[in-house]
């Protein structure tokens, strides 16, 4: 008579997750977001190290900065030139991307679908969850641009004199320095908000890129007036001083020996320029500008507008959600 033996089967045990809680949950339910902007950080990151490396070897087998720029071949200074201003566009659309993909529908993409109600409902307080879901996303983009930030400003600092003359442009201005981050996160905060009125995420993203972009059409005009402009005046028809060389010009007039200014323009179109600038008194070129050591205080002062302005978005929507519940 046989017997029948079993064999005990061997339970695998589960590994215990590194993330509990609130902190899985997030990872968990926005993992997309969480890949994508590791993969570009990592690959932006390696990118500007390379193209840094590449361009300073380029322009030091030309002989910079022993040799000036005007000695540099001009076809090589262009290719140059480009290959940054294309890298300062990739960065520049951060901060609209973050505000679309990643504020817009943080919040409205759970009220949509009522995950918010099922979250808030087990043993979680609302306003636990909510401070974890806006930590969530701001931190990652703070981390994010942080870094290529940090990259973009140690590569324009090294070649500034030869690629980009006009540091206060937004191609420069804005995404070096704190200005990238500040950015991205009031966008952000812009997108949470919206998200947090319009309860759908469709729309939300729509309102908050018409947003974003009027914003930053808007904050192009209010760089100029972050600081004191300088002024100089020197000869009218002579060279440029070189203490005018890598310099921001705000704005250009032309002026008497006592200070009085008048538009550039004026007497250009007289049929004797010469002879009107005489009688007005006009003997010198003035020009308004912000030398280049004024940039870090020029940017730290918008960053820091640009953080209160976040801050106080953020305060809105605790407000509005403690308000209103989901």
């Amino acid at each position: 008579m046989s017997t029948l033996t079993s064999t005990p089967v061997q339970q695998k045990t589960a590994r215990p997750r590194r993330l509990r809680g609130l902190a899985w949950l997030m990872a968990r339910q926005h993992r997309s977001a969480l890949l994508a902007c590791t993969a570009v950080t990592v690959l932006g990151a390696a990118w500007i190290i390379y193209q840094r490396g590449a361009m300073l070897d380029t322009l030091h087998g030309q002989g910079w900065p022993g040799k000036s720029t005007e000695t540099l071949d001009s076809a090589t200074l262009q290719h140059l030139s480009d290959t940054f201003s294309n890298a300062a566009r990739y960065l520049g659309y951060l901060p609209m991307l973050f505000g679309v993909f990643l504020g817009a529908p943080l919040i409205s993409s759970d009220q949509e679908h009522s995950t918010s109600r099922l979250v808030t409902t087990q043993s979680v307080p609302r306003m636990r969850w909510l401070l974890w879901k806006l930590g969530f996303a701001l931190g990652l983009v703070l981390v994010m641009t942080g870094i290529l930030a940090t990259l973009f400003t140690w590569w324009y600092r090294a070649v500034h004199p030869v690629v980009f003359n006009n540091w206060l442009d937004g191609a420069v201005f804005d995404n070096t320095g704190p200005v990238l981050t500040a950015l991205s996160l009031f966008t952000t905060s812009l997108g949470i908000v919206i998200g947090t009125l319009v309860r759908r995420a469709v729309t939300a993203m729509t309102l908050t890129f018409v947003g974003s972009a009027a914003f930053l059409l808007v904050a192009d005009h209010f760089r100029p007036r972050l600081g004191t402009p300088r002024r100089l005046a020197f000869p009218l028809n002579t060279d440029t001083p070189s203490a005018l060389h890598d310099v921001a010009q705000v704005d250009q007039w032309v002026g008497t020996a006592s200070g009085k200014l008048y538009g550039w323009g004026t007497c250009v179109n007289d049929s004797a320029t010469d002879a009107c600038r005489a009688k007005l008194g006009i003997v010198n070129s003035v020009w308004d500008y912000f030398g280049y050591d004024q940039m870090g205080t020029l940017q730290w002062t918008g960053a820091g507008l640009l953080l209160v302005g976040s801050a106080a978005l953020v305060a809105l929507v605790l407000w509005r959600t403690r308000r209103h519940p989901f």
